[in-house]
């Protein structure tokens, strides 16, 4: 694995207007391009991940997994807005050169996989033989799917939608306030806004998992009891248990490693999300997928439900689609290996070229 990165040194226009004059972007990539250049599985990353899917997915990519480097060539890009190595708002603006902080541009999903086409050219690839992500990274991945409908072979979108729903906008627009509330968000640095977005990230908990888990995960412990509750000031030893204490200890952990401007950045971007703006349609657009798809959705996921997958699947021609059970809601799909990895080779088993590509599966 190698951490790289690609700068674009030609203006990049965005859907709203604006114009980004040049921009960077990290990447990592896993295995050696084949001749034909068409081994690649290029994976694409939730909001708060990074470019190194065998760091956060290392159930499914990895030496001995089901996307093993000695078969594949995985590529992943960092998204633009995050901070971790692609441009993003603690970068600096080359108009004033100071660091572009509440005045970053918003990236829409499509702004984001335009950026990468040049990427994808540069590094010599010609057709995608793979191309997957849950949640945000499947939104990209639609997205790349319907601009360049040549380019994927198959694509594996899981627990994702075509346009994020108002139930969605709600969950993300709760979070912004939290850190907008918070008396440092309007500071020029950048530590700005971390104690609000750990009560985002306490939010955004409730949407990624649902009642059955935190019942049985968080359950109260057996010294949780009334007595060690103390006052509002001097909260007592007892209520830091169990979901209490998770709640915090996520928010903390966040906190450690992101940053408030990337997270109300990237939050803005899913927002945006609309594979149907501009292309007639979510029917019309989705319509014009050529890539052998397979869409998986989350039976315990309140935040993308199945119902969203299901539109997918109805909507894309010849779509194939298929549902895990998992305790963990939305964040199952980055930790149900064994039943992605299975839905995965039966339904590349299934392929012709799958089987013409003579990759070991």
């Amino acid at each position: 694995m190698a951490y790289m990165k690609f700068t674009y040194n030609q203006p990049l226009r965005l859907e709203s207007g604006l114009e980004v004059p040049a921009y960077h972007l990290e990447y990592t990539t896993h295995g050696i391009l084949n001749e034909a250049g068409d081994n690649v599985v290029w994976v694409f990353h939730a909001l708060t991940a990074n470019s190194d899917p065998g760091e956060w997915w290392p159930g499914l990519v990895g030496a001995g997994r089901l996307f093993d480097p000695a078969d594949y060539y995985v590529v992943c890009v960092n998204m633009p807005g995050s901070c971790y190595g692609s441009l993003g708002p603690l970068d600096r603006d080359p108009q004033n050169n100071r660091p572009y902080y509440h005045d970053f541009p918003v990236f829409t999903t499509r702004d984001m996989i335009r950026a990468y086409q040049p990427l994808r050219k540069s590094l010599g690839i010609r057709r995608i033989f793979i191309g997957i992500g849950g949640s945000m990274g499947g939104q990209q991945l639609l997205e790349w799917a319907i601009e360049e409908p040549e380019l994927f072979s198959h694509i594996i979108a899981i627990a994702t939608n075509g346009r994020h729903s108002p139930w969605g906008i709600a969950f993300n627009t709760a979070q912004r306030m939290a850190i907008e509330a918070d008396g440092s968000w309007r500071e020029r640095k950048g530590s700005a806004g971390a104690e609000g977005m750990k009560a985002a990230r306490a939010m955004a908990l409730l949407s990624y998992r649902d009642y059955q888990a935190y019942d049985q995960l968080q359950m109260r412990r057996e010294e949780q009891r009334a007595e060690g509750w103390g006052c509002l000031h001097g909260v007592g030893p007892g209520i830091r248990t169990g979901a209490a204490s998770y709640q915090r200890y996520q928010g903390d952990k966040l906190a450690r490693r992101f940053s408030a401007f990337s997270y109300y950045a990237l939050s803005l971007s899913m927002d945006s999300h609309d594979a149907g703006r501009g292309r007639g349609g979510l029917a019309a657009a989705l319509e014009r997928i050529k890539a052998r798809t397979l869409v998986i959705g989350i039976q315990s996921d309140i935040l993308f439900p199945l119902q969203e997958q299901k539109t997918l699947a109805e909507l894309i021609p010849g779509a194939h689609h298929a549902v895990i059970s998992s305790l963990y809601g939305h964040d199952g799909f980055l930790l149900e290996y064994t039943q992605i990895e299975q839905l995965i080779k039966d339904f590349l088993k299934e392929s012709p070229a799958a089987k013409r590509a003579l990759i070991n599966l």
